[in-house]
């Protein structure tokens, strides 16, 4: 089995800053990819970024530029870096892990980011 513990959401003003971060442990033995997702209210769950083991990265369009991803390969970490934070990137944020490329992977509780005055 694989966990995942996030932290680092909350309550935080348009244009202040988060850093989520999520820790994985358990049984594993190879990790292609770790990454973010989101999913608002009445919204789909979407990727947010996510980084390979080859040290590729994919972000979401809207946020690029805004949101940088980085991983600790050795502590099995990976942390999400949120800044000029905007009403719309309110959501429930999961961290995602994939062993392999064709599987959906293992997700997190989840933690809640609030953008809001």
């Amino acid at each position: 089995q694989v966990q995942l513990v996030e932290s680092g959401g909350g309550l935080v003003q348009p244009g202040g800053s988060l850093r989520l971060s999520c820790a994985a442990s358990g049984s594993i033995f190879s990790i292609y990819s770790m990454g973010w997702y989101r999913q608002a209210p009445g919204k789909e769950r979407e990727l947010v970024a996510r980084k390979r083991n080859s040290g590729s990265t994919d972000y979401a369009d809207s946020v690029k530029g805004r949101f940088t991803i980085s991983r600790d390969n050795a502590e099995r970490t990976v942390h999400l870096q949120m800044t000029g934070l905007k009403p719309e990137d309110t959501a429930v944020y999961y961290c995602n892990l994939r062993r392999y490329d064709w599987e959906n992977g293992y997700w997190g509780q989840g933690t809640q980011v609030t953008v809001s005055s």
